[in-house]
């Protein structure tokens, strides 16, 4: 078993994040980042609307990630006393006999919408109690899809997991889940941290398939002889429950006071506000969510599409490795009003929408256009997105008393500035964001073992940028957003 550390900058922990697209670690002190690795995840997509990923391919990322940081620090490697695990939320992952009976399916997935629809249907009461109507992307309407069309998978499953929480399986030989990633599942009583049995039952489950419940925070096992060889990390150390990787980037950056608010801008996007109580606003597609720490919760607007739209621009002009220029061109351009609008869904949406089936376009080109033109759409349809979730999120009357600003979009200084106009606030940048959820997450390992007042823990960045909104750009979006909304209802019946 592993011992109680004692706090002091000689603490030794690791943080865990795994991304839709990559997987991040740090070594840290539970305060700065000593080293950081990350490895590439790769997604299938088998059919329209299917996105899944290979639990094995987790393993194989956090084995090449955890090399690199033994071979930079490797005295520092063999202190390691905790590890925190975050990841993206509501994938599922079905176990039998200790190991994955298919693909999980992913987040971004879209095949459960007639599923999700029926559970609002059956359980129409239960948006309140889950934090948010179901949406074809969370882990409950994909359940019944796979009692439907997979009875024999889904009836085989011994217990059904987070992506994360099969990462700490493979750690510790246990299975466990945090608040946050049990509200992602759509089977949580929000407001009380436990299991709802109506919800289980809709999906074809009984409660023994569901892992325990333990707060972020919690030491949820121990690594195993083969986990300690396997990634070189003494045996036996404390493994925690970790969180979903919404709550770890809020966690990250200290932005645990009610009223705290955070955008992030990675493959998705989302806009944070941590809650001293539950607040649900199912009406508004906001979801309002059980946080890692106890007597916390949140409410977010969640965003399918964020930097990955791009990503998407460069790849099909041929451009990945001349981004930065192809961004530079529009800054150009940028005193002249744009003739295109862009819609960013190519995965669908949640919030405003809730709309998996929805997909991108867009409107306006001509035989002028070229790829600024293009790329520049995609900048601002992306901050309009954003724009457009934010007026949800504050309709409820939940007002962010600051917002930073996390995730790899934001280091387009360009990107930047278009969103804090876009939304009509100043963003506060912070350095090295990128890893702000494999920081969270090593924070918890660090209370874990130390036993620290959060208070103490999770500060609030002491430097930031202020990226105030350019007054031009603030109006131009003001008048962009009616348009951007009327060609979304245009292209809705046709999508």
């Amino acid at each position: 078993m592993a011992h109680v550390a004692r706090a002091g900058a000689d603490i030794r922990v690791l943080g865990i994040d795994l991304g839709t697209t990559a997987l991040k670690a740090v070594l840290s002190d539970g305060q700065r980042v000593i080293a950081a690795a990350s490895a590439p995840v790769p997604t299938r997509r088998p059919q329209p609307l299917w996105s899944e990923q290979d639990p094995a391919d987790w393993w194989r990322a956090l084995s090449n990630a955890c090399a690199v940081l033994a071979s930079r620090r490797p005295r520092d490697w063999g202190c390691v006393s905790a590890i925190g695990l975050s990841g993206h939320m509501h994938g599922a992952v079905l176990f039998k006999n200790g190991k994955p009976l298919r693909a999980c399916i992913l987040h971004n997935d879209g095949r459960a919408t007639a599923e999700a629809r029926d559970l609002n249907r059956m359980l129409p009461g239960h948006a309140a109690i889950a934090g948010v109507r179901a949406m074809a992307g969370f882990t409950a309407p994909k359940l019944l899809w796979l009692q439907r069309h997979e009875p024999d998978v889904l009836a085989q499953a011994e217990v059904i997991v987070s992506p994360k929480d099969a990462l700490r399986f493979r750690l510790t030989g246990l299975h466990a889940t945090d608040p946050v990633d049990a509200s992602g599942m759509w089977m949580l009583d929000v407001a009380q941290r436990r299991w709802s049995d109506d919800i289980a039952e809709a999906c074809g489950l009984s409660s023994t398939q569901l892992p325990p419940i333990l707060e972020g925070n919690a030491i949820a096992g121990h690594l195993t002889p083969a986990a300690a060889r396997a990634l070189s990390l003494p045996r036996g150390i404390a493994v925690v429950t970790g969180t979903g990787d919404a709550a770890a980037n809020t966690l990250g950056l200290g932005l645990v006071g009610d009223g705290d608010g955070v955008v992030s801008l990675g493959t998705a996007a989302q806009i944070f506000v941590s809650k001293s109580r539950h607040v649900p606003a199912p009406e508004k597609n906001i979801h309002a969510f059980a946080h890692a720490l106890p007597g916390l919760w949140f409410q977010m607007a969640a965003l399918l599409n964020g930097a990955s739209p791009l990503a998407w621009l460069a790849r099909v002009l041929g451009e990945e490795d001349t981004l930065d220029t192809a961004v530079k061109r529009v800054a150009r351009r940028m005193a002249e009003p744009s003739r295109l609008l862009f819609l960013p869904y190519l995965t669908g949406e949640r919030t405003p929408h809730d709309d998996p089936a929805m997909r991108g376009a867009f409107l306006g080109l001509e035989a002028t256009t070229g790829r600024s033109d293009l790329t520049r759409a995609v900048l601002e349809g992306v901050a309009l997105s954003l724009a457009d979730a934010y007026e949800a999120l504050v309709s409820t009357g939940t007002v962010p008393r600051t917002l930073f600003a996390v995730g790899g979009g934001f280091r387009s200084p360009l990107w930047t500035r278009m969103i804090a106009s876009a939304l009509d606030r100043p963003l506060h940048l912070i350095p090295a964001s990128d890893m702000g959820g494999a920081i969270g997450v090593a924070r918890l390992a660090r209370q874990a073992v130390t036993g620290e007042a959060a208070s103490t823990l999770y500060r609030k960045p002491e430097r930031s940028t202020e990226v105030k909104p350019d007054p031009v750009w603030r109006d131009r979006f003001a008048a962009r957003l009616p348009q951007y909304r009327a060609l979304y209802q245009a292209l809705r019946p046709i999508r």
